[in-house]
Order: structure tokens, then C-alpha cells, then sequence
């Protein structure tokens, strides 16, 4: 189970946050409905990871699966997409209260380019009682987009991969 807020942002916090860790990633889509997608998760100084989710759900509560497959595996999943997949640059930063910030850049370069960031909490009261203020984060995490369905990953690879002039 994923339990997660969402907001839309511009570029990365300006507060002095702890950087936990910088990734470069990559990602595609099987299926949107439900969410079927392959990430390669390269850590700044670290290891590659290549992971296959799947998801179900909108909103603030989802089911989600994700197992760890090999570079071969991804790169005939990656073929059989046969679409360019999504480049983001992520940096999780940890917050005051021992939760994890995670700010995606997408596309970068491109002209839909994007910022937008994520916290996973442990539980629905505490993402739904969370208030970036304790953060210091009140003028950063503004536009909270987390029932939006338009505003998920999948509805950006429709609209930029696979339907790209509609």
C-alpha cells in the first residue's frame, strides 16, 4: 500500500533541507489502468536499480507492487514499449519530522518540462493531518494536486508519449 501526497512545484526547495540522495530515472508504461510501469533508478554514487510496478487506485491511498528485475529484463520491457521513456532527475530530501521529500524534475530541456513532489506517509491521518508549514515548506508546497487524475505520471505519458498531438 502507497500512501502519498502530491504537489506540482517549481524547481527545487530553496530551504536548506538534508539531501538524502540524488537518482537519475527513467521510465515507461505498459499499461496506465491499471499501472503497469518499468523505472531505472540510477542513485548518484550508487547502484542502478530496475524495477517493474504495478499499481491500482488514484488518490491518496493506491496498491502498489514493485519487484526488482534484471537489466535484461527492462531492456526487452523497454522494447516492447517501444515509446521514449521518461527521464527524471529526483533528489529526496529529509524533512524535520524524519519523512522524505522527494522533488522530480521531468523532462528536463524539454518544452513540457515539469516539477513536482511527493511524501510517503505510514499512515492516511498522518498524510491527511501533515501541514508543510511544520516544514517550513508553506510557500514551496502550495498546489497539492494528489486527487487529480490528470496529474499522475500515467496521464503525462498518455498525453506526451502515446498521444502526443491530441
Amino acid at each position: 500500500m502507497e500512501i502519498e501526497r502530491k504537489w506540482m512545484v517549481k524547481g527545487w526547495p530553496e530551504t536548506e533541507l538534508p539531501l538524502l540522495h540524488e537518482q537519475s530515472m527513467r521510465q515507461g508504461y505498459i499499461s496506465v489502468r491499471p499501472t503497469v510501469r518499468i523505472r531505472e533508478e540510477a542513485r548518484k554514487g550508487g547502484p542502478t536499480q530496475y524495477i517493474l510496478c504495478f499499481k491500482s487506485g488514484t488518490g491518496l491511498v493506491r496498491k502498489e507492487i514493485e519487484i526488482e528485475i534484471e537489466k535484461d529484463t527492462f531492456d526487452q520491457l523497454e522494447d516492447l514499449i517501444g515509446l521514449p521513456l521518461i527521464p527524471k532527475t529526483r533528489r529526496t530530501y529529509i524533512l524535520p519530522d524524519d519523512l522524505h521529500l522527494e522533488v522530480n524534475h521531468v523532462d528536463a530541456g524539454l518544452p513540457g518540462e515539469f516539477w513536482y513532489a511527493e511524501i510517503e506517509y505510514d499512515s492516511e491521518d498522518q498524510a491527511r493531518n501533515w501541514n508543510p508549514r511544520s516544514a517550513g515548506l508553506e510557500d514551496y508546497l502550495t498546489d497539492d494536486v494528489t486527487s487529480e487524475p490528470s496529474q499522475t505520471m500515467g496521464a503525462y505519458w498518455l498525453m506526451t508519449r502515446v498521444h502526443p498531438y491530441n
